[in-house]
């Protein structure tokens, strides 16, 4: 017996599938497991000859349904993976640092212009600090710095749910260099399977892809660190061991994602093995 999406045919027998498009999925997923070399694709014309279909128009108009409700249906099971939702909240998130920060350089130019005295004061006060001086202020500007303060607070929140969120989606990354970094590269590399494939020498270097082509095309010397370099162990390691201790952290990292990607749970062992590695390297002057 031949089967196909939309029936059987067995010694010029024909017995249509039954059931609606979603029956005629499953039963699509049943015959790809079961493809192999023998198989023997039957043409339009036989399938119209069978009588499941009255003419050729026909049989494409009901297989692009079905092929269409196929992709549909795998995007959303795409898109429902943990590592999905988290790539949109690490964008989101990068693209309020960038709205927060710009609106606090223009509050500060604006407020400057009030306040001509205050110039020698601002450029010792945190961002923080000078959005809750400027926010005290009357009329327009202090609504502006206080909505400033509030995407300030809720852009502090989104970073705990990313931690979070890395913690469940990838354990072991996430513990070894902190739910925020882990959630960075995976997003930079487009997708936890992605960044489970990745050598370590491309991990090391992800999010500085600017200066690694600077040294491909003009000869400048190479990267030794991207995204890693906000991992303390690397940027507070002494300068002549930070190359090496990025490159430990990346190789364990490659490892980690591996394990997130494959078994998807915590490895305690693996974890305290890597920390004893990177302690080393990171000892050695």
């Amino acid at each position: 017996m031949r089967s196909y999406w939309f029936g059987d045919i067995d010694d010029g027998v024909c017995t249509p599938a039954q059931g609606d498009e979603d029956r005629i999925l499953e039963r699509c997923d049943t015959i790809r497991g079961k493809v192999d070399a023998g198989f023997v694709p039957v043409s339009v014309d036989e399938a119209c000859e069978c009588g499941f279909f009255g003419d050729r128009e026909e049989y494409l108009a009901k297989l692009r349904n079905v092929t269409i409700r196929d992709a549909r249906r795998k995007i959303i099971a795409a898109f429902s993976e943990g590592d999905a939702e988290l790539i949109q909240m690490v964008r989101m998130l990068d693209e309020i640092d960038e709205v927060v920060n710009l609106l606090t350089e223009k509050a500060v130019e604006w407020y400057l212009v009030r306040n001509p005295g205050f110039s020698r004061k601002y450029k010792s006060m945190s961002a923080k600090r000078m959005v809750g001086v400027m926010k005290k202020e009357r009329g327009p500007l202090g609504r502006i710095c206080a909505e400033i303060d509030a995407l300030s607070d809720q852009r502090a929140t989104l970073m705990r749910d990313v931690s979070k969120r890395t913690d469940a989606v990838m354990p072991n990354c996430s513990a070894l260099v902190g739910g925020l970094v882990a959630a960075r590269l995976m997003e930079r590399a487009g997708g936890l399977s992605v960044l489970a494939g990745l050598p370590a020498s491309t991990i090391q270097v992800l999010g500085a892809e600017g200066a690694l082509f600077s040294h491909l095309r003009a000869g400048s010397p190479p990267p030794k660190h991207g995204i890693i370099f906000q991992h303390r162990r690397v940027h507070n390691a002494p300068r002549n061991v930070r190359g090496k201790v990025s490159r430990a952290v990346a190789g364990k990292l490659a490892i980690a994602a591996k394990i997130d990607f494959y078994r998807g749970e915590l490895d305690p062992a693996f974890i305290e093995r890597a920390q004893d590695r990177i302690d080393v390297v990171g000892e050695k002057e």
